[in-house]
């Protein structure tokens, strides 16, 4: 069964000595200890390496694998563990270097994800702390839930959090490597074109540690508003999306006939026709707010 699984635990790093021993720690306390490390060093200079040589040294067969990072950010960073070819197949958890996980995070993930019949992805809550592990408030589950309408124009599951069955790895390694900004955005897009599912789980799973060095940070704060907004009108959004579609397009994956016929009319579309287009997707972002703003900034040609 799925729940008694071998999971690998794909984690990127970079400088983040500071807080790799309290996550290290927390992945030890897993009540589901069936696990194995995967690690993606982008030229850390701090004491990142050598923390991790201390644990592995410490902790015989946990530590399977510490790559060199490809030196192009976050998303390419997890995107060599993903489609990196001696991983083995099975499910694999994305881990963030600054977090501390609850110990039965990974014992939830595998009970949701056990008995599900094809490609499925688990995301949870998670409480934002500050730097010192401080509680500052928590971060709950968006309310329309996962779709691919969803998917195409905003990624709701965070990345720190995100789980995946041994299908949805399988599926994003027939996709290929991808130049896309954010790896859990395209793990969430590419699972629901292929059809596949997402199960949010509404109780946290784990501490989010806030502190300068973020990559992305909390997404559901009001700052994280007002940045979500900036994007989209300032056509950041729309360059993400953009450069999503062009990946999924490309991919080896079997898509449906109307999802073909969108990402080929995407680049070839003009203003008008894009929000049309968006519309024959029912394409959608949490709140109706933001929504109405995706649609005008299509209007506007931001997108």
């Amino acid at each position: 069964m799925l729940a008694r699984a071998h999971i690998r635990i794909l984690m990127g790093t970079h400088n983040g000595a500071r807080w790799l021993r309290a996550q290290l720690e927390s992945l030890l306390a897993q009540s589901h200890d069936n696990w194995s490390l995967w690690v993606s060093d982008d030229g850390s200079e701090d004491e990142t390496c050598a923390l991790l040589e201390e644990f592995a040294a410490r902790q015989p067969g946990r530590v399977e694998c510490i790559l060199n990072g490809p030196g192009q950010g976050s998303a390419a960073n997890y995107l060599q563990l993903l489609t990196h070819p001696d991983l083995p197949p099975g499910p694999v958890a994305f881990a963030d270097q600054d977090d501390v996980w609850h110990p039965k995070k990974l014992a939830r993930a595998m009970a949701a994800l056990d008995g599900q019949p094809g490609p499925c992805l688990w995301a949870a809550a998670y409480m934002l702390t500050d730097a010192d592990l401080h509680p500052l408030r928590p971060a709950g589950i968006w309310r329309r839930g996962p779709s691919l309408g969803n998917a195409l124009v905003q990624n709701i599951l965070s990345g720190h959090t995100l789980t995946l069955n041994a299908e949805a790895l399988a599926l994003l390694r027939r996709a290929g490597p991808a130049h896309v900004p954010h790896h859990d955005w395209w793990s969430y897009l590419v699972v629901m074109a292929a059809g596949g599912r997402a199960i949010c789980d509404p109780d946290i799973a784990l501490l989010y540690r806030q502190h300068g060095a973020n990559t992305m940070g909390a997404r559901q704060t009001p700052a994280a508003r007002r940045k979500r907004i900036l994007g989209l009108l300032g056509g950041q959004w729309g360059a993400w999306m953009g450069t999503n579609f062009a990946a999924l397009k490309d991919s080896r994956l079997d898509l449906s006939p109307d999802l073909d016929t969108f990402l080929h009319a995407w680049s070839e579309t003009g203003v008008l026709g894009r929000a049309r287009l968006l519309r024959s997707m029912d394409a959608h972002r949490q709140s109706r707010a933001e929504t109405a703003l995706l649609y005008l900034a299509a209007l506007g040609g931001r997108l």
